[in-house]
């Protein structure tokens, strides 16, 4: 005589196999997410290099300014106060004409001082191990890096080439 099935038993999947699918789907859903837009997950590894960079440079002046009693460093008291302008940071702005110097990311470049140099010899070594540069395209002369000083003396550094969106920091 032929054995008979029971009714309950044979067709359906454990939960165990449900869960090892499920796992496994999960897996190459992620796996495909990075390798569909490795561009953009580059261009928010750089943004927040940037970001972080901009905050160093700016904790590196305000610790130099309490060391110092309040003063700036000796090349940032030359800072102007127009809100709309900014200068680059590096080490040998003389180097880079100012009409040469690229567009700051939704700024404006000072033209008759578009450059704030020897922030090395003030924060380098005490305060940073050295000024930062762009990690896509900043040099020792124009790191792409920007400061400016607002009419009630507020400090913002900011990257003039982020990527995804606009960085600055003020304090």
């Amino acid at each position: 005589m032929p054995q008979q099935r029971s009714p309950n038993t044979g067709i359906g999947f454990t939960l165990v196999e449900l869960l090892i699918v499920i796992g496994i789907i999960a897996i190459l859903a992620a796996i495909i997410f990075v390798a569909v837009d490795p561009g953009r997950r580059f261009a928010e590894a750089r943004d927040a290099q940037r970001w972080s960079e901009s905050n160093a440079i700016l904790n590196a002046i305000l610790k130099y300014t309490v060391d110092a009693r309040g003063s700036l460093p000796a090349t940032a008291v030359a800072l102007d106060a127009v809100a709309a302008s900014v200068q680059i940071i590096g080490e040998n702005g003389g180097a880079v004409a100012c009409a040469a110097v690229p567009a700051c990311a939704s700024q404006t470049v000072v033209a008759t001082d578009c450059f704030v140099t020897g922030l090395d010899s003030d924060l380098v070594d005490e305060y940073l191990s050295s000024i930062p540069t762009d990690p896509q395209n900043g040099t020792d002369n124009d790191t792409r890096y920007y400061i400016n000083r607002t009419a009630s003396g507020r400090l913002t550094v900011g990257s003039c080439s982020a990527e995804r969106e606009a960085i600055s920091v003020q304090r």
